[in-house]
């Protein structure tokens, strides 16, 4: 229990993403004394004020506010945690879930699209969620206005579903949906990575998306415009190497301009359940859009693989210089960790460990893809 406990202390700590949750644990070995270090790392990076560490009472009252809703929280590197999610370069450290824990483990597809979503657009997303819940897949979606809801009811009609949510699972949203995500986690799933009582604001959107992404074999796109959510969702399904599917639409309506340009790119063009079934792999792969330009690595032209760094012991001497010289050669612009070695001729894990304490200082932000950006505001 107390292990658990300093699990959760740690996740909710600032400054504490999913990358360096699992850095603190390869460098300290033990959650314990990664919460130990974290003042000192921090000032270390350059804090001056006083780090403020999740409260052993307040992961305690979490944790019995989410075991009361008859909840129980995942953590990343326990036997339990789903094997897809935790493929993802960034899987969140742990995950709030009502329901049964065991569906986010089965085999499942991603079905979203538009909020404004025209009637044939629903009907069709109804459709398509009750035909893949009735073969035996479970539907994944966003529990969103528009094309995540009806996925959603098409899949309890045949079968069942997993709404990933971007606020906290004791927070409807939007409000209109109280019922149908208490329905979900009765009959299905409901999972997030944001604390109890957290409302969904704007940047915890592509958080959530991510979680359908690693949760699903395979997404499917409906009537996603070309700066859409949706297509966020898209990008980061291919990312983890999940397959691309998208319904065409007519291309006079804005909300399909997106998911017909996925097509062009290489989605796997769909009309009905049996095109997702007959291109659906039983295991993440680097199929589809890996060739698709909209999301080329910049260097190799590919779908460049995620390997973050975890590995951060360096000797103090190398980590004091990799202090000095590490804060300078990161700017605002994301870069790469190997481009920042290559400068400065420092080992990779003095460079980490630098970047480790400056990011629980605030002043940096580690970026899936081995990528570093400067804060704005540090």
């Amino acid at each position: 229990m107390n292990d658990t406990l300093d699990r959760l202390r740690l996740i909710r700590t600032e400054g504490v993403g999913p990358l360096t949750y699992r850095r603190l644990l390869a460098r300290f070995g033990s959650v314990a004394a990664a919460i130990d270090a974290l003042p000192q790392l921090a000032r270390a990076g350059g804090r001056v004020a006083a780090m403020t560490l999740c409260s052993r009472n307040d992961a305690e009252r979490e944790m019995a506010a989410l075991h009361k809703l008859g909840g129980r929280f995942l953590f990343l590197d326990q036997p339990d945690y789903p094997a897809f999610l935790a493929e993802l370069p960034d899987p969140p450290a742990a995950v709030a879930v009502l329901g049964d824990v065991a569906l986010l483990s089965e085999r499942a597809v991603g079905l979203v699209g538009a909020r404004n979503a025209s009637v044939n657009g629903m009907r069709l997303a109804e459709q398509l969620g009750a035909d893949l819940a009735q073969s035996g897949l479970a539907v994944v979606s966003g529990l969103a206005r528009g094309i995540d809801a009806a996925a959603h009811k098409g899949a309890m009609r045949t079968g069942r579903t997993i709404a990933a949510v971007a606020g906290g699972v004791d927070i409807a949203y939007p409000p209109e949906h109280a019922r149908l995500q208490a329905e979900i986690a009765e009959n299905g799933a409901v999972v997030a990575e944001a604390p109890l009582g957290t409302a969904p604001i704007a940047r915890h959107f592509p958080k959530r998306n991510r979680v359908i992404a690693g949760l699903s074999l395979g997404l499917v796109v409906i009537e996603a415009a070309l700066r859409s959510g949706s297509l966020i969702t898209a990008r980061l399904a291919n990312e983890a190497g999940r397959e691309l599917f998208a319904v065409p639409g007519s291309p006079l309506d804005p909300r399909c301009l997106g998911s017909n340009d996925l097509i062009r790119q290489g989605a796997n063009l769909t009309e009905t359940a049996a095109d997702v079934l007959a291109n659906l792999p039983d295991h993440p792969s680097r199929r589809g859009l890996a060739r698709d330009p909209l999301f080329l690595h910049p260097k190799s032209g590919l779908a460049e693989p995620e390997q973050p760094l975890y590995k951060v012991d360096a000797d103090e001497a190398e980590l004091a210089r990799a202090r000095h010289l590490v804060p300078g050669l990161v700017g605002i612009a994301p870069v790469a960790v190997d481009e920042i070695a290559r400068h400065c001729q420092l080992s990779v894990a003095a460079i980490s460990a630098a970047l480790l304490e400056l990011e629980l200082a605030g002043r940096v932000e580690i970026l899936p893809g081995n990528r570093v950006a400067m804060h704005a505001n540090p």
